[in-house]
């Protein structure tokens, strides 16, 4: 880099980082509430004020939550959401108003399927800063591997329909829009209700944050309510949902046949096969593959752009021969080499999907230094080779495929038949669950403003899919619009946390220390969202991050570069684990 363009970029993320204080003064100027305001709350919300259609809306007794050294004083209001179809799930929601308001809203994303409200009482960083909180169950409690790990949701709060189990919600279509995108506008609207009875006003500034599910919700309000927010901190989205629901079942239903079963006994060599081809893609053979564009071209047997067979030099004929990871001899059949073709290229559809999405992005050539990733050691109900007792295939989306596409849930998810009987249910899905709409316009006009971050190495979200969205934006709105409203940041080696770490062995086979990656703090990436919003200060298109995950204000010192898509970071020369040391480059 120039010393010009080093002292440009440096004095650009000064400015931004030096008016997320004046940002913070605002907060000076905000409302406060002592514990009278609980009176205000009231004890219903009319269905006409909520702009997708419900039968009614249920609030609970409110509560007043006293100081304490790790949380300012607050307002808990928690309500039910209830659905049209008498025989659906509600939508709980929990509300946090801070005795201190400065005028900022939050709406708080999911994970996983949902299941339990995403807002937690007690220290949060968002409620030190003033701004109310707001999220949901997204409209069902806590079924079908769904649950976030918080726990039982309140016994006060109300539950699906009785005589039907918590899995149930997937057959629902009402329930099924609620988690696709009905619930974030219904809570949305119950919770701006509840903001101005308290503090007389609407928020000035509307946020949405999530990560994963989350992440998907942020595009999704993007695409269909974009005048209700001004601000979208989007992580690791899961874009194309319906999709994802289903890739891992068909994965396992490549490897029906046994011929085509890729084993755990082979990850040491695929992984050998990924560094030696895509290690030194970006300038260093250091166990880290920075070049996310490149190596994916070369594993992409569907695009006509890298090798025919990029698998040539593990090819064996005839069987499985059997031999470990370690050994020079192990292999992989034509059977396992057309599963890895499979989860390494785009997966086509037979016709297309919402807003003509015609593909879905996959996995990129990487497995986790420390796991398997895609692969599995199991033989699962309906693959040859399997045990008379072996189980139906379980993963996330499972209760997803058999309920939102199958409608049974006791079906076998490996009977799925890519454009057979359940083509025109997978499309209808499709509108309801994927935020693959390109065309932000309206959110753009708004002054909307959406950070999204990726890592390459995703294991549960499709990097692949990530990727192919955001071009698609480009696509319809291009370069220099997209750059006014969006960041889209790509962290190489980083999986579903956005943290990860090299590799153990580079592309030489030869033994390197291991570096970490850290995930960027939460905290400095939503200053930079918060800066931009309120004070037109866009963040720049490279970051740097330091041992601790901090971002920093220059380019000295140990640590990496997160780069725009489609740039990466290639290494120029010099320390490797300096960040001087690399450039954001384009593929």
């Amino acid at each position: 880099m120039s010393t010009i363009k080093r002292i440009f970029v440096v004095v650009i993320v000064l400015i931004v980082f030096k008016t997320i204080a004046s940002s913070q003064s605002s907060a000076n100027q905000g409302v406060v509430i002592s514990k009278a305001a609980l009176e205000k709350v009231g004890t219903s919300i009319s269905a006409e004020m909520i702009g997708e259609p419900v039968s009614s809306v249920k609030l609970y007794a409110p509560r007043w939550v006293e100081a304490s050294e790790t949380s300012p004083a607050y307002i808990v209001v928690e309500g039910s959401i209830f659905p049209v179809d008498p025989d659906g799930w509600p939508i709980n929601f929990r509300v946090l108003l801070p005795s201190n308001w400065t005028l900022r809203a939050v709406q708080q994303g999911g994970g996983g399927m949902n299941g339990t409200i995403t807002v937690r009482e007690g220290r949060n960083p968002m409620l030190d800063r003033g701004f109310v909180l707001y999220g949901s169950d997204s409209g069902h409690q806590a079924g079908g591997m769904g649950g976030m790990g918080g726990g039982k949701q309140p016994s006060h709060l109300a539950t699906g329909p009785a005589g039907k189990s918590a899995d149930e919600w997937v057959l629902n279509e009402e329930a099924i829009r609620n988690l696709g995108y009905m619930q974030m506008k219904k809570t949305h609207d119950a919770a701006m209700v509840i903001i101005e009875r308290i503090y007389g006003k609407r928020p000035e500034y509307n946020y949405y944050m999530g990560g994963s599910q989350g992440g998907r919700e942020g595009l999704m309000v993007a695409q269909r309510y974009p005048d209700d927010y001004d601000g979208i901190l989007a992580d690791v989205p899961i874009v194309s949902f319906s999709t994802l629901l289903l890739a891992p079942e068909l994965i396992r239903i490549q490897e029906i046949k046994k011929d085509n079963w890729v084993t755990p006994d082979k990850v040491g060599i695929i992984r050998a096969e990924f560094l030696k081809q895509c290690d030194k893609l970006d300038g260093l053979a250091d166990g880290i593959i920075n070049n996310y564009m490149a190596s994916r071209m070369i594993f992409n047997v569907n695009d006509n752009k890298g090798p025919a067979d990029p698998w040539a030099a593990l090819r064996v004929s005839g069987t499985d021969p059997g031999a470990s990871e370690n050994s020079a001899s192990s292999k992989l059949t034509d059977g396992q080499i057309k599963t890895l073709e499979f989860i390494y290229s785009p997966y086509r559809f037979a016709t297309p999907l919402a807003n003509n999405v015609r593909s879905f992005g996959m996995w990129l050539p990487s497995i986790n230094p420390d796991d398997f990733g895609t692969i599995t050691g199991s033989r699962y109900k309906g693959q040859e080779g399997a045990d008379d007792k072996a189980q139906v295939h379980s993963s996330l989306g499972t209760i997803g495929v058999t309920g939102f596409l199958m409608q049974d849930i006791k079906a076998n998810p490996l009977d799925y038949v890519e454009g057979g009987v359940f083509n025109k249910r997978r499309e209808e899905i499709s509108w309801w669950l994927d935020a693959a709409n390109p065309d932000l316009s309206a959110f753009y006009k708004k002054g909307g403003k959406i950070i999204i971050t990726v890592g390459t190495m995703d294991f549960i979200a499709s990097s692949g899919a990530q990727l192919d969205y955001y071009q698609s934006v480009l696509d319809r709105m291009k370069r220099k619009k997209v750059d006014k409203f969006a960041r889209f940041y790509v962290i190489p080696q980083a999986g579903h946390g956005l943290s990860g770490r090299s590799y153990k062995e580079n592309g030489d086979g030869e033994a390197v220390t291991v570096k970490n990656i850290p995930s960027p703090n939460q905290n400095d990436k939503i200053d930079l969202l918060i800066s931009w919003v309120e004070n037109g200060q866009a963040p720049p298109k490279t970051l740097y991050v330091n041992p601790e995950g901090r971002i920093v204000l220059n380019q000295e010192g140990e640590g990496y570069i997160i780069c725009s898509y489609p740039e990466y970071p290639r290494y120029y020369g010099g320390d490797p684990g300096a960040m001087s040391s690399y450039k954001s480059t384009k593929p």
